[in-house]
Parts: structure tokens; sequence; C-alpha cells
């Protein structure tokens, strides 16, 4: 069966192939393609080498494009590796310069007033915030203590006066006799002597009266200047004791004109002169200046604070200003040479001081060290090390070095080409 099965197959495949061979009938609805002749030998040839060409040259062009992309990606990421950085020029300070200090008024004058006697108060005669004027009656004293002892004294010195007189006319008769012999020279030059020392204790007698007079006198407390009374510490009746040990009887300060003490920081203290005039101004009447001027200062340099004790003396017939008052003086400076300022964060501080970092025209960095003077909070004055065409990297990084190549970020606030600036 199986031999049977195979030869039918060979046959099958011996009739398409005979039937394949044989000239093909087509359809009468389809249309046969023309038949093209095969291409000469050289022809082929040919246009196998013109692919050859085409496809060399195609790699040829995709290799040099290839390189010119690496190229272009090598600059691009050279130019993308060197840092943008922003700038800014030094500022020129103003010759002339506004120095705000806090300040304490004080009075021009100010004293405590004790008593100079014992006793008892009578009376006050001006309370606190009065206005007086010099030697006027501020308060009464009873001194009984004081008035008898000066009756004591003057009593004592009648008898010295009396004992005086005796001694005189005895000296005199004695002076007398003398000259007759009738007494010796001893007993002579003896009552000569009493008649001096009775001279002496007259003399002592009439001390000891004027000075409990003079202590009777400050029974009565007057004004020693014209001013006002800022305290008053005493009522009728209460003991009052001589001298700085006992209670102070009243405060008086005199308000006009009024001092103003200012500590000036030492970096100021050479462009501080008397006569430099000085606005001063309270906190609560904004806007409102009093002008004064710089009557003395300290002439040294307090080694504690590093300030000069300044005072300015101001005007105060209204008495607008009272003494203790916390205060602002204003002063126009004049400095004594052009100053550069650049802002704070420019700074950089390395183990060689404080260096700012600027760029030249061809982008290479420089480090510089600078010479600090005031500081301005958001601003530092610089007193050497730049110049005022100099190119300052504004936050540095710590990193930056000296030669490193940088670009400089174009200024925002610049209109770009082509557009007007608002």
């Amino acid at each position: 069966m199986e031999s049977m099965h195979s030869e039918t197959e060979a046959t099958v495949q011996l009739n398409e192939t005979a039937g394949s061979s044989a000239p093909h009938k087509h359809h009468p609805g389809i249309q046969q393609a023309p038949e093209v002749p095969p291409a000469p030998p050289k022809r082929a040839l040919h246009l196998v080498g013109a692919v050859l060409l085409v496809l060399i040259a195609a790699g040829a062009i995709t290799l040099a494009m290839r390189a010119n992309s690496e190229s272009a990606l090598a600059k691009d990421t050279e130019q993308t590796a060197i840092p943008f950085v922003a700038v800014v020029h030094p500022a020129l300070e103003k010759p002339n310069e506004d120095l705000v200090l806090p300040s304490t008024l004080q009075a021009f004058k100010e004293s405590p007033i004790y008593a100079r006697t014992n006793g008892y108060l009578i009376n006050w005669t001006r309370d606190i915030g009065s206005q007086v004027k010099q030697g006027e009656l501020l308060a009464r004293i009873d001194t009984p203590e004081v008035d008898q002892e000066l009756l004591q004294a003057r009593a004592a010195r009648q008898q010295a006066a009396a004992q005086l007189e005796l001694a005189k006319i005895s000296a005199n008769r004695w002076d007398t006799l003398r000259k007759t012999d009738s007494v010796s020279q001893q007993e002579a030059d003896t009552q000569n002597s009493g008649y001096r020392q009775a001279e002496a204790n007259l003399e002592a007698a009439d001390a000891n009266v004027r000075r409990l007079e003079q202590l009777e006198s400050f029974k009565n407390v007057y004004a020693p200047f014209t001013g006002v009374l800022t305290k008053r510490n005493v009522d009728p009746g209460a003991l009052i004791n001589a001298g700085a040990g006992g209670r102070e009887m009243f405060d008086l300060a005199q308000v006009d004109p009024i001092r103003v003490f200012v500590n000036v920081p030492q970096s100021y203290a050479p462009m501080i002169k008397v006569g430099l005039p000085a606005d001063v101004e309270l906190q609560e009447m904004p806007g409102k200046r009093f002008k004064g001027t710089i009557a003395r200062t300290a002439e040294a340099i307090d080694p504690a604070s590093r300030t000069l004790l300044t005072e300015v003396d101001v005007p105060n017939k209204g008495g607008e200003l009272l003494p203790g008052s916390y205060a602002q003086v204003y002063f126009t400076i004049r400095k004594l040479g052009p100053a550069l300022t650049i802002p704070v964060n420019a700074m950089l501080f390395r183990s060689e001081g404080a260096q700012v970092a600027t760029v030249g025209g061809n982008g290479v960095v420089h480090l510089r060290r600078i010479t600090i003077g005031r500081d301005y909070g958001s601003s530092l004055e610089v007193l050497s090390g730049v110049e005022p065409s100099d190119q300052i990297i504004v936050n540095p990084a710590d990193s930056l070095e000296s030669g490193q190549k940088v670009r400089i970020a174009p200024d925002q606030n610049q209109p770009k080409e082509g557009q007007t600036q608002q």
C-alpha cells in the first residue's frame, strides 16, 4: 500500500512539472505583464558599484556628522562647566554722612539741697515743678539749740571784752610804775602778757559769735541758682540734720540750656569737633528736631566701650526737653577721605583675612584682600583693596579660587535687544 501511495505522489509531481513548462492559459479578464529582457553583465556591475559608492558616501557623512555632534557636545559641556556669577561695582560713599546715635538728656546744672543747720522744718515755700530764681526762699527751719548757743556766745563775748578792758588798764598802770622802778620788769611783762591774752580771748569770742550767726542764718534755705525744683523730700515738722548725712530737702535743676551726652564710636571720633551743629529728636515728638551745638568732648577714648564722650548743648527756653529723657542725636559729619562700600554678602572669610573676588576682562577670577571700615549692616565700608571700576562677585562660592574661569550672568534689569525699558 505504501509503495502504491508513493508512486501516485510521484505521478502527481511529474504532472505538475509538465504543466508548469507548458504555456499558461490566462483568464480572458486578466492582462499579462510585459516581459523584461535580462540586463547585460557590465550594466549590472555598474549598478552594484554605484550602490556601493552611495553607501560609502552615506557612511562618511554619518561619521562626519557624529564627529561634529561630539565636538559641539564637548564645547557645550565645557561651557556649562564654567559657572555663572553675579557682579556689582563698589559704590562711592557720599562726602557727608548722617550719624544717628542714642543719648541721654541731663540738666545743665543739677544740685541736691541740704540743710546747713539742725532743727525742725517750719514750712516750705516752693514745691516740685516750681521755677525759682537764684536767692529765692525755699524753706524755713526752726533752730532753738543754735539760738541758745548764739545767746551764750554773745554773753561770753561781753565777758571777754570786760576782761580785755581790765587787762589794758593793768598793763598801762604797770608800765607807768616801771618807769619809776616801783615794780619789777617781770611784773610789768606779766601784765602786758595778760592784756594780749585778753585781746585773743575777745577775738575768739567774736569768731564764735559770727559762726553761730551764720548757722542761724541757714535756718532760711535759699535757691543757689535759677532753675526748677525736681524733688521735695521734707514736710513741716520734719527733723532736719545738717550736712549731706541728713535728708535731702530739695533737688534743683537748670534745664535751659540742657546737656545731651552721647557716646561717639571711635571710628567717627576724628570728625567730631567743638562747634559742630547737631540735632536732637525725641521719640514722642517725631519729626521735630531741636538745634544744638557740640560744646565739648572728653578728648579721650573710653577703653571699655571704645567711644568718645561728647556733650551737645541745646537751648530749652520752652522747657520741652526734660532731664533724664532718651533722645537721638543727628550729626552731619564730613568724611576725611573717599570711601567705597560693597554688599556684605560679597566678602569672603578666608585664613588670609577678609577678601573679595573680582572678575577681569577675560573672565578670570582674582582674589583681593580688603581693609574693612564701618559696618552699615547690609553693606561694608572698604578702605583699601578695591576700585570703583572693579567687578565684584556677589555670593561667591567657598570653593572659588584665584585664576578660575567664570561667566558673568546677564543683568535681569537690563532690557533685551529690541525691547524698550519701561
